[in-house]
């Protein structure tokens, strides 16, 4: 399944040259809508990656965009000016990714996890994407002008602008949340919306995403771990490591003396990281490897059954 969707991948990938994003802005023709958040702050994104991508851009109304985001590569930094009263809300619907933000911490996503911050947190951050790519939607809102553009029918149930900043923004933390069938009913259409009423799609959803905002509770809901990023760092040398030397098996005590870092955290942070304990992973990459090795290669089983432990 993995190397299937990598495939596919690589073809709708197809002509984008590694080392760039391609950006796309999408609008209703004739359309003049004067944006402060999403267009600016992308047009004016600065990236440094060896991977490629594509993001595509969508205005919705004033103070409001969608934006969709196809990664293939391992790390990619970010610069964006920062604005506290801006506010993303990233949704992962394949593979996983993490940022290093402000402040010396990390968030981790997997499939249908999202994350809630301003851009604040993001102006200079690094995003790492621990399985080699990344789909997923941003939808960003800027909460001093969004409420400009909805009609007076719809703000019913909607919390403020300064709720809604003191809620999310003013602490300038990202804070990570699990998917559930809320979030999934909300960002499903996003994807899927017919191309010819995808805006009219996502006018609804952003709304509805603004109520869903609304009735959240920071201190009630369930939230996701944040980490140290010099930890997640620390993680990433370590499946550097186990991951070049497949032939021999470590435990966690070896590691953990190794690398100077206690076996719960080890085992914690790498599990928020890649999205499997260190044993689950590797042998899913053991048997990835033999696969290769055994289509690529004229090595006999026992052989490559040596080399990949």
């Amino acid at each position: 399944m993995k190397e299937q969707y990598e495939n596919s991948l690589r073809q709708r990938l197809d002509g984008v040259p590694d080392g760039c994003f391609k950006i796309k802005e999408h609008r209703e023709p004739g359309e003049e809508i004067k944006n402060t958040c999403g267009v600016s702050q992308l047009k004016s994104l600065e990236t440094k990656t060896e991977g490629r991508g594509i993001i595509e851009i969508f205005t919705v109304f004033p103070g409001a965009e969608v934006s969709s985001h196809l990664y293939m590569a391992d790390k990619v930094g970010f610069h964006h000016s920062p604005e506290d009263h801006i506010l993303e809300i990233n949704h992962c619907r394949r593979g996983r990714i993490g940022w290093n933000m402000k402040g010396d911490v990390s968030v981790y996503l997997g499939e249908g996890d999202i994350c809630i911050h301003s851009t604040e947190c993001c102006a200079d951050s690094v995003m790492t994407l621990p399985l080699g790519y990344y789909e997923g939607i941003t939808v960003s809102i800027d909460l001093f002008t969004v409420f400009e553009g909805l009609p007076k029918t719809a703000r019913g149930g909607m919390a403020g602008e300064r709720d809604l900043y003191e809620r999310f923004c003013a602490s300038a933390r990202p804070m990570a949340v699990p998917g559930g069938e809320r979030t999934k009913e909300i960002f499903s259409a996003l994807y899927h919306a017919p191309q010819e009423q995808r805006l009219s799609y996502f006018r609804l959803k952003v709304q509805e995403l603004l109520l869903y905002l609304s009735a959240f509770d920071p201190v009630k809901e369930r939230v996701m771990d944040q980490y140290v990023s010099r930890q997640t760092e620390l993680v990433k040398e370590i499946h550097d490591f186990i991951t070049e030397h497949m032939d021999e098996r470590f435990t966690i005590e070896e590691l953990s003396k190794k690398y100077l870092i206690n076996t719960s955290s080890l085992k914690s942070v790498f599990k928020a990281v890649y999205g499997q304990p260190i044993a689950s992973y590797m042998k899913g990459c053991r048997i990835r490897k033999g696969m290769e090795l055994l289509r690529d290669t004229d090595e006999t089983i026992a052989a490559i059954a040596a080399r990949v432990g």
